[in-house]
Order: structure tokens, then C-alpha cells, then sequence
């Protein structure tokens, strides 16, 4: 853990969005070896940066940081769904994911969904609607 925060990247579900590189290039940089530079940047912003990744690919931990929930207040419980055009659907928000058999996958506050169905990592989006060239609607 280097500058107090420690930064997890999950490649499979990761369908790069880049807002970790907009939003702050000093610490994401994919043309760089390691691509996340913790160093970069104080922790509460690197933290700030991993919140706006759609797809909980990035999370962080650290002391004295916010919970890396998803959440902008630690009282909102609300979850938002928005789907992406001809893309996945954003979930954020406490969100528990299971299967047919009411098993639970996963409980996280930052997912994306797959809608075209071509994903190999169901539920999850892998980014394959691009792929197979996937438009909602048709």
C-alpha cells in the first residue's frame, strides 16, 4: 500500500469505460507499467476517481477513506439502474446478484449488467454487445 490507499483492479469486469482515466490521468495511465500509480494523487482523490468506475472493476481500501460502497451519503440505501445505449446496464447502490436458484453471485454497489446476452461472463457485461454489434431496440 503506497499513499495510504491501495487500489484492486478486477479485469473481468472491466469494459473500459476510461473514466478512471479522466478522471485523474496522474494515477491511471494504460500507457504505463504498473497502469495505476497510487502515488499520483492524494488517497481521498484517488478514491473519488475509483467511485466513478461503473463497473466496480476498480476498488479501492484505505484508512480513514470513505467505504468504497458506492455511495455518495452512508444513509442513502437507494439503487439506480441506468442502461447504457446499446450497452449494459449501470447499477448503483447496494445490490445483491443471484442466480436462478436464488443463490447469491455477489453483493456489491457498483455493477454492470449485460443486456445483449453474448456476454461470457454472465451476468456481468463483458463488453461483447460491441462485439456482436448489439443495438437495444433491435
Amino acid at each position: 500500500m503506497a499513499a495510504g490507499i491501495t487500489v484492486e483492479w478486477r479485469a473481468d469486469r472491466c469494459i473500459h469505460t476510461a473514466r478512471c482515466l479522466q478522471a485523474l490521468p496522474s494515477v491511471f495511465d494504460t500507457a504505463a507499467r504498473p497502469w495505476v500509480n497510487v502515488d499520483g494523487a492524494d488517497p481521498p482523490s484517488v478514491a473519488a476517481a475509483v467511485r466513478q468506475c461503473p463497473t466496480g472493476a476498480l476498488r479501492y481500501s484505505g484508512d480513514g477513506l470513505p467505504p468504497d460502497d458506492g455511495r455518495t451519503d452512508a444513509s442513502d440505501e437507494s439503487v439506480s439502474i441506468e442502461a447504457q445505449p446499446d450497452g449494459p446496464l449501470f447499477v448503483r447502490g447496494p445490490t445483491t446478484v443471484t442466480d436462478h436458484e436464488d443463490s447469491t453471485i455477489t453483493v456489491e454497489s457498483r455493477i454492470a449488467l449485460c443486456r445483449c446476452g453474448a456476454s461470457e461472463n454472465k451476468p456481468f457485461c463483458d463488453n461483447s454487445h460491441s462485439e456482436v454489434g448489439w443495438r437495444e431496440g433491435g
